[in-house]
């Protein structure tokens, strides 16, 4: 028999379609011509198991060889193989499935079937200039045919000779493909995309070590693991063989922490092992470790339309047939079967962490901060998660000791609940920069947190959401006293010429930093608290930290850090700094306050007449006066500013009391370091 004729398509245009368009990697045609193999040698099993090949199995060992010489790749299996009936129905009429017809008629005792579309095997020609298929069927009395198509509409189908049951696709790869005729090259597909499938893949020989080089033996190189871990049953396994299942998917990593072993055939299947790595302090870096798999076939490992975007920080495996691909398999579609596992895989995750917290809130608590980042990153983008999460969710304080949050309200609701009955969490991202404002809050009796994951300042905002009347400060954001306000503020006892000398002493000595502000307040703390203290507004520190992770709040990065000086106006060293200001400058500022006053109140004369008048009706003369009026007493705050600067710029003690802030904040650095320790040593001898 001979035949020749036109493959059955819609248009001429389908081989450059499917050579540049149907399939988002040209590597995939391997993947579907061996899934093709798997499929009829899977086919054949059933038919022996309800009766209907009655012919020997034998070896169901797929091969791949290939010929670099002859520039081709040749997968052989030995399947239930195609008549030409067959090959008209399933290679020349393109898009009309075979594997769907299959299990439709095979349904309750088919193997997995992998195929959907019909369209696997014309990916071949995505690479190949030339197909050929020799294949055998395995009906009594069938006669071995011969396809050969050149990637165009015409085909050629004859009958040829062929000894066993089966299928030979032979590639003739073109001159813009020949990558894939390197050993290594392939070598590379094999693993990438069928190390799991369940028929075994043979590719060349096993080699041994002879004579100062590597021969081949006559043993098959088998490439795969025909039955993985997720595929076997939870009780056949130990931890080691899921530690070792582990080691081989991600060679060069730590052990895992945890995992959990899916398993579910209602309402759809799905199989896999998750693992929980340790994941410090960086997200983007653990992504996309998940591996996707449709029976045992490689789809994908950008797994975020299965899996919620916090949990693609696990590793592992994921195998459903139920999950919906398109014609390549290589993208994922959204509908209500990947909800549905979506939800599921979430929950699973959830049980598994708060049975292990449970069961052993030792090994939790000791394995937390590995796995901190992921459950915020639940916490913060799955509202369900974040329900489940709040029975094992933990703070660590920094006597390193764990809270869930229930225990962590009980333990501080009594000593850091405010005068507006709310309860403030105090927490610090580094407990050595800022260990004297951690000193000085457990001095009062408070339980401070330590806060210094990449997400937290993200979980502050979303805790004090969740939390009723809570609200939580970083340590060093404001003087203790302050942090939980307990009642009025003591007044402190300055007047405002002596306010006005302080501030401009102190600011015109601080530090000229790029994007930084500095503002000097006054509070009355007591003579033993610390005379000046450094803080940070918390709002505004918040903002630019979480500015970094999302980029719609990128404009709060371009702000000034915003600093507070606060002068403890108790304190013998600020009173010191005040009257040696008073007994240096007096006889130079006395006049020029006077004059201040004077100006002020005729300013504020001339405000109060213009305010009572419509704009025309202000006289030029009186605008004028008003303005010249104003540029009097700029002038004069000028020069009293630049006699207290004066002052300051020569007070060793100032230039004392600014370093020590800064030092305990971390930014006294390089040459303003150097000069506070010289000056020390000046002052201490």
């Amino acid at each position: 028999m001979s035949k020749q004729g036109n493959i059955g398509v819609t248009s001429e245009n389908i081989f450059p379609i499917i050579k540049k368009f149907l399939y988002s990697d040209h590597e995939i045609f391997l993947r579907e011509i061996i899934s093709n193999a798997v499929d009829a040698t899977q086919k054949l099993k059933t038919l022996a198991s309800v009766g209907e090949f009655k012919g020997e199995l034998g070896d169901p060992t797929i091969h791949v060889i290939l010929d670099e010489k002859a520039g081709t790749i040749t997968v052989a299996d030995r399947g239930l193989g195609m008549t030409a009936e067959e090959i008209d129905k399933y290679i020349n009429q393109i898009a009309f499935s075979g594997a769907e017809e299959f299990v439709e008629k095979y349904k309750n005792d088919a193997a997995a079937i992998i195929g959907h579309f019909g369209l696997g095997f014309y990916s071949t020609f995505m690479v190949s200039k030339k197909v050929e298929i020799i294949t055998r069927s395995c009906k009594d009395g069938a006669i071995p045919m011969r396809w050969s198509c050149e990637g165009n509409p015409e085909y050629t189908l004859e009958e040829t000779t062929r000894d066993e049951i089966g299928t030979d696709i032979i590639l003739h790869i073109d001159d813009e493909n020949k990558e894939f005729l390197s050993k290594d090259k392939i070598s590379d597909l094999l693993k990438k995309y069928c190390r799991f499938l369940p028929i075994p893949i043979a590719f060349g020989k096993k080699q041994e070590w002879k004579d100062g080089k590597y021969v081949d033996t006559a043993e098959d190189n088998i490439v795969n693991d025909t039955k993985p871990a997720w595929t076997r049953k939870p009780s056949e396994l130990t931890d080691e063989d899921y530690k070792k299942f582990y080691r081989d998917m991600y060679p060069m990593t730590d052990e895992p922490l945890f995992w959990i072993h899916l398993n579910v055939d209602y309402p759809f299947n799905l199989t896999g092992i998750l693992y929980f790595p340790k994941v410090r302090n960086n997200i983007d870096i653990n992504r996309n470790k998940i591996q996707l798999y449709c029976n045992q076939v490689f789809v994908t490992d950008a797994v975020e339309g299965v899996v919620p975007e916090f949990l693609t920080l696990l590793h592992g495996v994921i195998d459903s047939p139920d999950i919906p691909l398109n014609v390549s398999r290589s993208y994922l579609q959204s509908d209500q079967n990947v909800k549905k596992i979506s939800g599921h895989i979430t929950k699973k995750v959830a049980d598994r962490l708060e049975e292990i917290f449970k069961n052993d809130r030792p090994q939790f608590e000791e394995k937390w901060d590995s796995l901190k980042l992921f459950i915020q990153y639940g916490m913060l983008s799955d509202e369900k998660f974040y329900d489940r999460s709040q029975k094992f969710a933990l703070l660590k304080d920094t006597d390193k000791k764990f809270f869930t949050f229930d225990e962590y309200k009980t333990l501080i609701k009594e000593n850091q609940t405010d005068k507006d009955n709310q309860l403030v969490y105090i927490y610090t991202n580094s407990t050595e920069e800022q260990y004297s404002y951690i000193q000085a809050a457990k001095d009062k009796g408070y339980n401070v947190l330590l806060m210094d994951g990449q997400l937290d300042v993200h979980l502050v905002g979303h805790l004090e959401q969740k939390f009723e009347k809570t609200h939580f400060v970083r340590v060093d954001s404001d003087t203790v006293d302050n942090m939980v306000r307990k009642g009025d503020s003591q007044k402190v006892d300055l007047s405002e010429d002596q306010r006005n000398a302080l501030q401009e002493v102190f600011k015109s000595q601080m530090p000229k930093m790029d994007k930084a502000e500095f503002y000097v307040t006054f509070e009355a703390l007591g003579e033993t608290a610390n005379p000046i203290l450094l803080t940070q507004s918390e709002y505004m520190r918040r903002m630019r930290e979480m500015s970094t992770l999302q980029p719609g709040m990128s404009f709060y990065g371009e702000m000034p850090d915003s600093y507070n000086i606060t002068l403890n106006t108790e304190h013998p060293l600020i009173k010191k700094v005040l009257s040696e200001e008073e007994a240096a400058c007096r006889e130079q500022l006395t006049p020029i306050l006077a004059d201040i006053k004077g100006w002020e109140a005729r300013q504020s004369d001339l405000e109060e007449k213009q305010d009572k008048k419509k704009e025309d009706e202000i006289s030029a003369a009186e605008k004028e006066d008003l303005d010249n009026t104003g540029s009097k007493l700029e002038d004069l705050r000028s020069r009293r500013d630049a006699i207290l600067a004066g002052f300051a710029g020569n007070s060793s003690l100032v230039h004392e009391l600014i370093d020590l802030a800064l030092l305990s904040n971390g930014m006294l650095k390089g040459e303003a370091l150097s000069k506070f320790i010289k000056r020390s040593v000046q002052m201490i001898g």
